[in-house]
């Protein structure tokens, strides 16, 4: 047997990995005790003054020590920062948010920065972008600070503008300047903690060389992508990509209408694409109710064919199927029936919004599962320009301690069409919870003041609070 040498391709090439990575270790670290020693070197050294000399200004000393203390802080803060996003452990939380409130929010922090160095800064919204979308707020917002401040850092004249367009559910927001720019060499460099390039401009500026590091770890953690163009002495040009599903008002607690229970004009077709036999009966029993004619189909192939039959007005499908995925079923579904076809991708993965190039102007909008009922079918009615019917009495009022009968209070036979109802309600089977208060207010009349209390959150389409009332009966 031939031991291997280091003449060996595969053997040379491994040893230059573990150099390579060595180096990167001890660039790391030198810089990691570079900056801390710094800030504690000027600290340890007005300490030392304030000790000796009485007469020093504490006002002035206190804030230099200040800006100190707060650089280590933020040093600490990224290199954990880094460390929980490397570890897995960071907790993303998406939740309404009001994006156009986050951005004018994150602009107006750094107007005084940039008035104080002549530069302008704006701020410009596509018209598309809604008011509340749903994202971490906390993450989203460290990204931009850490754009638009490094725009301003590195940029001594002209401006920095912050453009935010918006498309099928997708924010495309690009930061850009007019500043010393990056070399071609450097550009993937930047995004490397503690290295901000080989200019000596760039080595010049204040900072610790981890904001756009953990700016691109953040955007992919986010589902997003970011990238950068530049041209040296020209300014740079970052574009940060990420789905910010919308999220409308009118959906919770400003529907003074009561429920929608349907829509007025021409009977509408709609077409469910999916393989998930659970997730095509949702939508038959959320939308049937409403007056929609509901098409299902279980593949691309099957669904390309029913919609040549059926011409649906809009189409929801599932991005991961087994052979045709989403992408390649949009591309024929939009060659096919053009642009009048309303086709909203659905995806339980965030990262799907990274389509194929030929697949992303083929959809016009994209929500996340699991899908909220509400937001969907307020998604559907803004697609297809519907004005909604709504039902004029207002939301029910809470059940009394008659309507909600214990369930030990009523014959045997209610407690399985309880369970039963309760089933379908946890799959969102409208029908199904339909059938089985039927049966029960037939089988059992003695339940009618608990049934009318079901049927109230069922007409609601408030399936959590029906659960909990079958619940509280128990």
């Amino acid at each position: 047997m031939i031991e291997p040498t280091a003449s060996d391709p595969a053997i040379r090439a491994e040893l230059e990995r573990a150099k390579a990575a060595n180096e990167a270790k001890t660039r790391y670290l030198a810089a990691v005790s570079h900056e801390i020693r710094s800030p504690l070197n000027v600290i340890y050294g007005y300490a030392q003054l304030l000790e000796r000399d009485p007469g020093i200004s504490g006002a002035e000393a206190g804030t230099i020590i200040r800006r100190s203390a707060e650089h280590v802080t933020n040093l600490v803060e990224g290199l954990l920062e880094i460390s929980r996003i490397e570890s897995g452990v960071m907790t993303i939380r998406a939740e309404p948010i009001d994006i156009r409130a986050l951005l004018q929010q994150v602009v107006a922090m750094f107007r005084m920065q940039a008035a104080a160095k002549g530069l302008a800064l704006t701020l410009e919204i596509d018209a598309r972008l809604p008011d509340r979308v749903k994202a971490d707020d906390k993450r989203l917002r460290q990204i931009l600070i850490n754009l638009v401040s490094n725009a301003i850092k590195y940029t001594d004249a002209g401006s920095v503008a912050v453009h935010v367009g918006y498309r099928s559910q997708v924010a495309d927001i690009t930061v850009r300047d007019t500043g010393i720019g990056i070399a071609a060499e450097d550009l993937d460099r930047v995004f490397a903690p503690f290295d901000r390039g080989s200019s000596s401009e760039a080595q010049r500026q204040p900072g610790i060389g981890l904001g756009l590091a953990i700016t691109r770890v953040l955007a992919s953690v986010l589902g997003g992508d970011i990238a950068v163009t530049s041209t040296p002495g020209a300014g740079s040009a970052f574009r940060f990509r990420v789905m910010l599903p919308a999220v409308d008002r009118a959906v919770r607690g400003a529907n003074p209408g009561g429920a929608i229970t349907g829509y007025h004009g021409a009977r509408r077709t709609v077409l469910a694409i999916d393989d998930d036999p659970a997730q095509r009966a949702i939508l038959h029993s959320l939308l049937v109710p409403l007056g929609f004619r509901v098409e299902t189909a279980a593949n691309g192939p099957d669904g390309l064919a029913l919609a040549a039959r059926i011409a649906p007005d809009i189409v929801l499908l599932d991005i991961q199927m087994p052979g045709m995925t989403g992408w390649q079923v949009a591309s024929r579904l939009r060659a096919d029936h053009g642009g009048a076809l309303r086709i909203v991708l659905v995806s339980a993965d965030a990262h799907d919004l990274g389509a194929p190039r030929e697949g992303r102007d083929s959809h016009d909008a994209f929500m996340t599962k699991p899908v909220e009922l509400d937001a969907l079918v307020t998604l559907i009615g803004s697609q297809l320009d519907l004005r909604w019917e709504q039902a004029d009495t207002p939301a029910p009022a809470p059940a009394s301690a008659d309507d909600a009968m214990p369930r030990d209070a009523l014959p045997p036979e209610a407690g399985a069409l309880l369970e039963q109802a309760r089933a379908q309600a946890g799959i969102g089977h409208v029908r199904g919870v339909e059938r089985a208060l039927d049966a029960l207010a037939t089988s059992v009349p003695e339940a009618a003041g608990l049934v009318a209390v079901l049927r109230r959150h069922l007409h609601a389409l408030d399936l959590r609070s029906l659960v909990q009332t079958i619940d509280d009966a128990a």
